[in-house]
């Protein structure tokens, strides 16, 4: 593998063709395993029968799909909406919020509909590796009849090892992520393009008249397919979110010289053998295979669909710990499982909770068919989001005239609301079961966010000035101990309840107090070199430090107060932490929140990782001192 080195920061940069098959290997699982069901979908809930006139309209709307939302739309334009090299709907939501600052409502409705989007992604989330890996397994059927009942179990067991292994990192199996799915890649095309050499017709698909006749002919079930042909657009969030990761030219690069061409082969084949033999609509993918190829191809199906599902259970971990960083969350414990990759890390809470919910949708729906009700709700409405969101940055950062905002608007607008109306109808088949998810996750992050804004408000109520709190404390001359001590605060306005309550009861300070502020809330996913730390002597053994993380960075505060102009550096054996601890209670007035809600926050905030933790503060280093707060 040839590698360069990158001048800004002296790290290995591998190559444009090493980046693209890395990219293959983690950016398009979803994507790429979506010819497992998509049309096996499309003709089975609707009751529309597969003949030459529907196929070839079908096939036109996927086809279109494909060049106008995932090329068009994210290949060409969302992924200009970079967050200092990051994607994704947090990005892109911080984005947007940054956009709309000042402007009152407007910011607080921007900002519930990013964290719709990212409740929305947690709801496909657990759908995701539930149906991937159930049509992977379901093509043992074909196989033998017998195998049937063994379906389930073999889901299950896989999904039991790809969660266990979480803790192990991507990084065991990601060099092999690659070369995985480009082999899946080329065998799926490879199997259509048999499929189309005897049926060349097929290609007729290409004219846009089919996708207006199916409608027309097709009605309301038509419209209602709609809700199928999103299928073949699942994971196209991952291109904009995984730009962090490789950049958005390898992306580009793996998107449109392999991937869209495979898949469309595959597609296309699928039509022509459905064109050729209509009694194979229950399982159009496998009904490409020959015989002889089913076992083999049926192990790269199920290798490719934990991959997939790999790749969507890291994307909720890394929009999880952007949750948290940005104030919506509780901490997590965050265990970083690679020294040369910073976003490869493992949450356990988020493991065990998605581990039990997608256990919860296997055993509830028991098949890929079944499943296929519950997917695409979620998948359409993040794609709405994302373009709702996307207008506000193109018109805020760049400068979109009017024309071309209302251009775009109204084409994706309609495309999108089409989808997300198309799958609102599947609701009774399972469509209520990612809305379920991603409206506790919804009410999680809102009543996390009010809890802390409301918990911070009556601390102030009882706080006193920092200034007047060191003037009285240097007239009074209380006692100096030797060492360091740090007191974590909110505000440069007011003083650390720790240091109030040791003043009060130990009557003493130490030679040096830094009252240090961590700001990793932002709006921007890095932040700059001279925007890291800031350093104010306060005068008297006072001193202020102000600590900037961005949303995607990992944090280690001791490792950065090092790094301050402090003389003799602070190493962590010299340094005492002094934390407050908030003993929270629910008042049994409604007041700004109601009941049941701050007891939801206090559950939360009970089960919270210590910020000592969190911060990489050493625990035995630590006073905490509480203070009781009524809500």
């Amino acid at each position: 593998m040839v590698e360069k080195t990158s001048a800004a920061d002296g790290k290995p940069k591998k190559s444009l063709p090493a980046l693209a098959l890395a990219a293959t290997g983690v950016v398009f699982g979803d994507i790429a395993t979506s010819p497992l069901y998509s049309l096996q979908q499309a003709f089975g809930e609707q009751g529309i029968k597969p003949d030459h006139d529907s196929v070839l309209g079908l096939l036109s709307l996927c086809l279109y799909a494909l060049l106008i939302v995932v090329t068009g739309k994210y290949v060409l334009v969302v992924m200009r909406a970079d967050n200092h090299g990051e994607g994704g709907m947090m990005a892109l939501g911080a984005l947007a919020r940054g956009a709309m600052r000042g402007h009152g409502r407007l910011t607080w409705l921007t900002i519930m509909v990013g964290l719709a989007g990212a409740a929305l992604f947690f709801g496909d989330s657990v759908i995701t590796p539930a149906i991937s890996v159930l049509s992977a397994v379901e093509g043992l059927q074909l196989a033998s009849p017998a195998m049937k009942e063994w379906v389930l179990p073999i889901a299950v067991t896989i999904l039991i090892g790809l969660f266990l292994l979480q803790r192990g990192g991507s990084a065991l199996l990601g060099h092999l992520f690659g070369p995985i799915m480009t082999l899946w890649l080329l065998s799926i095309a490879a199997l259509g393009v048999v499929a189309i050499v005897q049926n060349p017709k097929i290609f007729e698909a290409v004219n846009p008249y089919y996708a207006v006749l199916y409608m027309q002919h097709n009605g309301f079930k038509g419209f209602a397919s709609l809700g199928a042909v999103v299928l073949v657009l699942t994971g196209a969030e991952a291109l904009y979110a995984d730009i962090g990761h490789f950049g958005t030219r390898p992306i580009r690069v793996s998107w449109l010289c392999l991937a869209l061409p495979a898949l469309l082969l595959n597609y296309f084949g699928q039509g022509a053998r459905l064109m050729a033999q209509p009694g194979q609509s229950g399982q159009p993918f496998f009904a490409l295979v020959p015989h002889t190829l089913l076992y083999p191809m049926i192990v790269l199906a199920t290798l490719a669909t934990v991959i997939a599902s790999q790749a969507v259970v890291s994307g909720t971990f890394s929009m999880v710990r952007q949750s948290i960083q940005l104030g919506y969350l509780p901490r997590a414990r965050v265990l970083h499982t690679s020294k040369e990759m910073e976003g490869q890390i493992y949450l356990p809470a988020i493991n065990m909770i998605l581990f039990v919910a997608v256990m919860v949708a296997v055993l509830a729906f028991r098949s890929s068919q079944r499943l296929g009700g519950a997917y695409g709700i979620a998948v359409s409405g993040t794609m709405l989001i994302t373009t709702a969101l996307l207008l506000l940055v193109a018109k805020r950062q760049w400068r979109w005239g009017i024309f071309r905002l209302v251009g775009f608007g109204l084409l994706f607008g309609i495309i999108d609301g089409a989808f997300v109306a198309a799958n609102l109808l599947k609701l009774p088949q399972g469509g209520w079961f990612p809305l379920v998810v991603a409206a506790i996750a919804m009410l999680i992050m809102t009543t996390w966010r009010r809890g802390r804004m409301l918990t911070i408000q009556r601390l102030h109520a009882r706080e006193e000035r920092l200034d007047g709190v060191i003037a009285k404390t240097m007239a009074d001359s209380p006692l100096r101990a030797d060492g360091t001590a740090v007191f974590m605060t909110r505000s440069r306005k007011w003083a650390p309840h720790a240091l109030l309550q040791n003043l009060r009861h130990n009557q003493v300070l130490h030679q040096r107090n830094i009252f240090l502020h961590i700001d990793d809330g932002g709006d921007s996913s890095r932040v700059g070199e001279k925007q890291r730390s800031e350093l104010q002597d306060l005068g008297n053994g006072f001193y202020w430090v102000h600590l900037r993380f961005g949303f995607n960075e990992h944090i280690d505060v001791p490792a950065r107060l090092r790094e301050l102009g402090f003389d003799p550096v602070l190493e962590p054996e010299q340094l005492t932490y002094f934390v407050g601890f908030d003993e929270l209670t629910a008042a049994q007035k409604k007041g700004q929140m109601w009941r049941w809600r701050k007891m939801v926050f206090i559950y939360l905030y009970r089960n919270a990782l210590p910020a000592v933790l969190y911060y990489g503060m050493p625990a035995r280093r630590l006073v905490e001192i509480g203070t009781r707060v009524d809500l």
